[in-house]
């Protein structure tokens, strides 16, 4: 419906649109919501209309459009469990597995804690449940969502960016693990021997460094005709395997080199695999993460199990928790802190929002956010004493420092750990079940992410746009795009690229700037205040004050802090015997990546302001009026003269609007 534009009065009446003749939806002419019922839900002032349109203005200026006939009813979770199940499998994924467990013993084991904990509610928290409540209020997914501040959209339009980005790169890390799956049905692991088309000379399957601890022994032979000496450039069969056979790896990012065609099917594969979990929407979603958000806890208490049955799993475990008390002095504790918080809880990607918005408009997304946090920390925590009782062991067989095995990244998943289950009897059963939780950890964060960008996507098309298979082309030409551009990973150059996107695109940088300027908006621009009753509305009772000091200033000045104090690091990536440096135009694509996020906000923002009309405080007033959608009418009265009294006549089946000439 193309709007009308009147060089009039501020509010003109304006005859827009036909609509069945039907009774119009009434205001009683008082404004903003009834009270909640004893059971917690909302009384709707007035019912629905089917085939209805209605538009007015609150009494703070805000738009309120009605329902518009051809503009599908939105979906709903069939059961609240179900929005509790995907936001557990998108928020607990990898990094909760491979990164966490890594920085709490480089950052002092159980000291590590504190900051993290702190910056849970200090900054986790509190925009963990921002996202959630906006996107059940508005009921939008991560661009119409910032209606409730037209101005500042260009929010939406970054977070749309980004994680297009991470469903682009993220994949990469199932498509390795499907390829580490596959390969763990054999008799013998392939990465456990020397003995491979793949393996170099160098290739040693046992390093004997127990035997070359006196440096006197440097020129004694301890393997055939391996000396102590020898093992400086000797190379372990699974890092070989991970090098040369699985990645194939390059000199550098401008060798690009050729495709690998195992690992493209195996991207093929988890591509397909997502789309058939996402074409039918959070209907289908909703079920398909009771398996593969709850699966994984099953293999990693299996784990645990084995782990702590091992020889070393004590001082692996001990050496994980055991406290550091001087680490607290330095900002880079609280920096990882920070960083994993805001990965670890997927803040800023939009994909929360659109996952709020499926929710009933009267769910207490308040304690659900407190309920999904505790979840996300103790699996990180949890997950822990599974990987290092496993380390644990692998030092203790390889007689060395549990430092030396203790990786993070991609280092852990297809380093150490195929390593440690190559040690184990029975080891293509351990290898099998690692790889499996690893696949399933993952693909529910790549289907939830999927569904987010696919949600804000459709959103931006209108009821009257609407058509049969449209959600499914939509999610297809999605797949099929990031697709084509992970081709450019499957190649002998693709971990340069891989670390690119993931050291640019979704970095702690553009997360930290998203959340800095969602906590603005909100609490600024919309009004805390005004939100905190928004939320009171929905769930029935008021949320601790806390939530509103978070937003207003402890949260963006955490963000503001953790960006200034962020390392200019120098962007390396590591083929674990050397480290390549990226070249300028390396580094130049990379900013590219960032700042296509990060300029979507300041650049909407102008364009709106430039090319809306009047005076500054005029256009200001206008963009920063909320746009309410249809579901708003049968929770607030429009402050509008009842509509019962117009007299019928020629134009009886008309609505009459209210519409801002600006």
């Amino acid at each position: 419906m193309e709007k009308q534009t009147l060089p009039a009065s501020s509010c003109s009446l304006v005859l827009l649109e036909d609509t069945k003749k039907s009774s119009l939806l009434l205001s009683n002419g008082s404004s903003g919501y009834p009270p909640a019922a004893a059971n917690g839900s909302l009384v709707p002032l007035a019912p629905s209309v089917a085939g209805s349109s209605s538009t007015g203005r609150d009494k703070k200026g805000s738009v309120v459009t009605g329902a518009v006939p051809g503009y599908p009813e939105r979906e709903t979770w069939t059961r609240q469990m179900d929005f509790i199940m995907s936001c557990v499998g998108f928020a607990v994924g990898l990094g909760n597995v491979w990164r966490f467990p890594y920085l709490c013993y480089k950052n002092g084991g159980g000291v590590f804690l504190i900051p993290y904990l702190l910056i849970v509610f200090v900054g986790g928290i509190p925009i963990f449940f921002l996202e959630i409540a906006l996107g059940q209020f508005m009921k939008a997914g991560s661009i119409n969502v910032w209606n409730i501040a037209p101005l500042f959209k260009g929010l939406g339009y970054a977070s749309m960016v980004i994680v297009f980005f991470c469903n682009t790169y993220y994949i990469m890390v199932l498509a390795w693990g499907f390829y580490y799956l596959i390969k763990s049905f054999n008799s013998t692991l392939p990465w456990s021997t020397c003995d491979n088309e793949w393996n170099s000379h160098n290739c040693i399957e046992t390093f004997h460094h127990q035997d070359c601890i006196n440096a006197s022994l440097a020129n004694v032979t301890i393997s055939g005709n391996l000396t102590c000496a020898d093992l400086a450039d000797a190379r372990s069969p699974i890092i070989e395997f991970w090098e040369n056979k699985v990645l194939n790896i390059s000199s550098g990012l401008d060798e690009a080199g050729q495709i690998n065609w195992e690992l493209t099917l195996c991207l093929m594969a988890v591509w397909v695999l997502v789309y058939f979990c996402v074409w039918k929407g959070v209907k289908s979603t909703g079920k398909i993460v009771y398996f593969t958000a709850t699966f994984p806890y099953v293999v990693l208490v299996i784990l645990l199990v084995r782990g702590v049955t091992l020889p070393g799993a004590y001082d692996g475990i001990m050496y994980y928790i055991k406290p550091d008390w001087s680490k607290l002095e330095e900002p880079q504790v609280w920096i990882d802190a920070g960083t994993q918080i805001f990965f670890s809880y997927a803040i800023g990607l939009g994909a929360l929002t659109a996952l709020g918005s499926y929710n009933r408009f009267n769910n207490d997304c308040y304690k659900d956010a407190f309920v999904l946090a505790l979840i996300n920390s103790g699996t990180s925590f949890f997950a822990g004493f599974v990987v290092f009782s496993i380390l644990g062991f692998m030092a203790a067989e390889q007689g060395v420092d549990i430092s030396q095995v203790a990786e993070s990244g991609p280092g852990l998943a297809f380093i150490a750990y195929p390593k440690a289950v190559s040690l184990m009897p029975v080891a293509p059963l351990w290898a099998a079940l690692f790889f499996f939780m690893l696949l399933l950890l993952g693909l529910d964060s790549q289907f939830v992410g999927v569904e987010g960008f696919i949600t804000g996507i459709l959103d931006l098309f209108p009821g009257k746009y609407n058509y049969r298979y449209k959600r499914e082309i939509a999610v297809a030409i999605c797949c099929l795009l990031c697709f084509i551009i992970d081709l450019s990973m499957v190649t002998q150059g693709g971990m340069y690229v891989f670390q690119l996107f993931d050291y640019y695109s979704a970095s702690g940088m553009t997360l930290l700037w998203q959340a800095f300027w969602e906590c603005i908006v909100v609490a600024w621009v919309y009004g805390a205040d005004r939100f905190m009753d928004d939320v009171a509305r929905m769930i029935g009772y008021r949320p601790f004050p806390w939530m509103k000091w978070c937003w207003s200033f402890v949260t963006p000045c955490v963000c503001l802090v953790r960006h200034l104090l962020l390392p200019p690091c120098e962007l390396q990536a590591a083929d674990l015997q050397q480290r390549h440096v990226y070249p300028w135009w390396g580094e130049v694509i990379g900013w590219c990546l960032a700042l296509s996020s990060m300029l979507c906000i300041p650049v909407s923002l102008l364009y709106k302001l430039f090319r809306a009309k009047g005076t500054f405080k005029e256009r200001w007033a206008h963009l920063t009026s909320p746009v309410w959608g249809a579901h708003h009418l049968e929770y607030m009265a429009p402050d509008v003269k009842s509509l019962s009294s117009l007299s019928p006549g020629m134009d009886d089946n008309k609505v009459i609007i209210f519409e801002s000439v600006m």
